[in-house]
């Protein structure tokens, strides 16, 4: 190499070593929206250092999440998040971004796991969750937990979304007296009002897909089996999954790719390793150009926003080359959803107790144990909505019964290869498509601290992939009323790749992503 040229790059690495001594930029509103492969870059070239972002979301969350409009998505923060984020990181996917944890996933530091209730506070888990180890081992800087549906609207069928004991009611950021959708309400707000990069939420049934949809986000509620569920508070191993919310489909594909994969922790997991990709792959801008898409209109018809939302839709897939084949019928679609609310408290009985066996330190033992804590705290616990859910789930029997059993699996092939798999083979189709929720869903007026409505989530247009253990995704594609407006992809088993093609070639034509700008109320 010459002299001259030597000179240069010794020039230019003395300016970034400099850069990251002490040289870069204080992180500004736009890296609060910024993409991970954007803040990576600024990382790599010394302009912003990952402790300066930790700051900023800090300062935000302080200003914006819990004085100001208060939208109460962040239930706590990381005390150590500033000393993690001040060393020096990997070359890993997710070195030095910071990302929020739905508080149902454990932590093995000084935050606590509680699903929003106080039966659980003040003693942190041991460990950390599969899911919080594989984000770590990726560089992620863990920056707090999320405000969720306490207990992830499982206690009571009256549950207020969004609102836990431990922190308050989630609103929405587009508009603070509307409803920010539950559980995973404080993971998808705070990505959305740029108090985080990205975030994980869980899903039994619409937690992901609805929340998302509502603050104007990318969700992907992956196959039940791809992501471990080891360290996580449960409803139902038959259903539940963890997955990542985000502002575009790349970002929420890089997450999937790191926290997919077997885990002996977890059985279901068993699989996963032979079906594990990197989804950036499936990244392609002509993901449409081909596919075959069916239309289920039996999902359709209840929001006029969100049907509108739809139309459009199809206008842009057909332009981008799908086949639309419209409509197409899930078979047994209204037979599934009272068996699904059995098989989740027969579940949650069961998998909760075998939950807080893994917090040795707590007193609480066993869902009774919650229920009685709850009658003890009844006005801090219970204010707006009881436990129904929670006693009735006490009363159930053995998840050995073959009652139960046969309940479960019924309503699994009903869903599965009975329903979603036969509408796509009918068809020869890659995906089907339903609306998401839209602004009428959101109508219920916030009064103090409480919405005056119920979760707006199971049985939804969630509830065929979710009753299935399949993959579904979804995604903003337009505004109305200044609410966001999303729709829905779901597929087979394990068809995450296709999902990705599709929305991200969806995603391209309709750049629907928009900052919030935390309106009081409804513009009329």
């Amino acid at each position: 190499m010459h002299a001259r040229s030597m000179k240069t790059v010794g020039l230019g690495f003395a300016l970034a070593c400099m850069a990251n001594v002490g040289i870069a930029r204080d992180a500004s509103e736009d890296d609060a929206f910024a993409s991970i492969a954007t803040l990576r870059k600024a990382f790599a070239s010394g302009e912003l250092t990952p402790r300066n972002l930790t700051q900023f979301f800090l300062d935000r969350i302080a200003h914006l999440d819990r004085a100001g409009p208060t939208i109460r998505s962040i239930i706590e923060t990381n005390p150590d998040a500033l000393d993690i984020a001040g060393k020096p990181r990997s070359n890993a996917a997710l070195a030095g971004i910071p990302i929020v944890l739905k508080d149902n996933i454990d932590t093995g530091d000084r935050m606590q796991t509680t699903a929003g209730s106080l039966a659980l506070a003040g003693k942190p888990s041991p460990r950390d969750a599969t899911v919080t180890a594989k984000l770590r081992k990726a560089g992620a800087i863990i920056l707090g937990k999320a405000n969720l549906s306490e207990w992830a609207s499982i206690r009571s069928a009256h549950s207020t979304s969004g609102w836990s004991a431990r922190g308050g009611l989630t609103r929405n950021p587009y508009i603070l007296d509307r409803n920010a959708c539950g559980s995973s309400a404080g993971s998808a707000a705070a990505v959305a009002a740029g108090f985080a990069t990205v975030s994980i939420g869980t899903e039994t049934d619409g937690s992901i897909i609805c929340p998302a949809s509502m603050n104007g986000l990318v969700g992907i509620k992956p196959t039940v089996g791809l992501v471990s569920r080891a360290g996580i508070i449960p409803i139902s191993t038959t259903q539940d999954t963890a997955g990542p919310i985000a502002r575009d489909v790349t970002d929420a594909a890089i997450v999937l790719g790191v926290i997919a994969g077997s885990d002996p922790r977890d059985p279901a997991t068993a699989e996963a390793d032979r079906h594990v990709t990197d989804y950036t792959r499936h990244l392609d801008p002509n993901g449409l150009r081909g596919k075959r898409i069916g239309v289920v209109r039996q999902l359709a018809g209840i929001e006029p926003n969100a049907d509108r939302a739809l139309e459009k839709t199809i206008a842009v897939l057909k332009a981008q080359g799908a086949i639309v084949v419209d409509p197409v019928d899930i078979p047994h679609l209204h037979e599934l959803s009272d068996r699904e609310i059995d098989v989740m408290l027969t579940d949650l009985k069961h998998d909760m107790a075998a939950y807080l066996a893994t917090r040795p330190d707590q007193p609480m033992k066993t869902l009774a144990d919650l229920i009685a804590f709850n009658d003890k705290e009844a006005s801090k616990e219970m204010p707006w909505f009881g436990q129904d859910l929670f006693i009735a789930a006490q009363a159930k029997g053995s998840i050995d019964d073959p009652a139960f059993i046969e309940k479960r699996d019924t309503n699994r092939r009903l869903a599965g290869p009975e329903g979603i798999d036969a509408a796509l083979k009918k068809d020869h189709l890659d995906a089907l498509l339903a609306p998401s929720w839209g602004p009428a869903f959101t109508s219920d007026l916030v009064l103090g601290d409480h919405v005056v409505s119920g979760d707006p989530t199971v049985g939804g247009v969630s509830a065929p992939a979710a009753i299935a253990g399949y993959p579904s995704i979804t995604l903003p594609v337009g505004v109305a009323y200044g609410m966001p407006v999303g729709v829905v992809f779901f597929g087979t088993k394990w068809s995450e790749p296709t999902l990705i093609e599709i929305a991200y070639g969806l995603e391209r034509q309709v750049h629907a992503f928009r900052r919030p700008t935390f309106l009081p109320t409804l513009p009329m």
